[in-house]
């Protein structure tokens, strides 16, 4: 799992944790720094941006592990 490392320690935190967890950091372009995707890569899979530079780091960090952990996508 030796990906790409958030700057922000609170959200690198929430990507380890969802890592963990069988989810998928993605790099992306543009205002996002990434997304996470659900083991489940289908269309109807969860996914959810990774803000390079959110407001509070450490609630960015809470809502993506809330949304690791509402996931309710089974592995395909």
């Amino acid at each position: 799992m030796a990906g790409p490392v958030h700057p922000k320690k609170d959200v690198e935190a929430a990507l380890k944790y969802a890592e963990g967890r069988g989810w998928s950091v993605e790099m992306a372009s543009g205002h996002a720094w990434g997304r996470l995707k659900c083991p489940r890569h289908t269309r109807e899979g969860c996914q959810v941006s990774v803000w390079s530079t959110p407001r509070n780091p450490g609630n960015h960090g809470k809502h993506l592990r809330r949304v690791v952990d509402r996931c309710d996508c089974k592995e395909a």
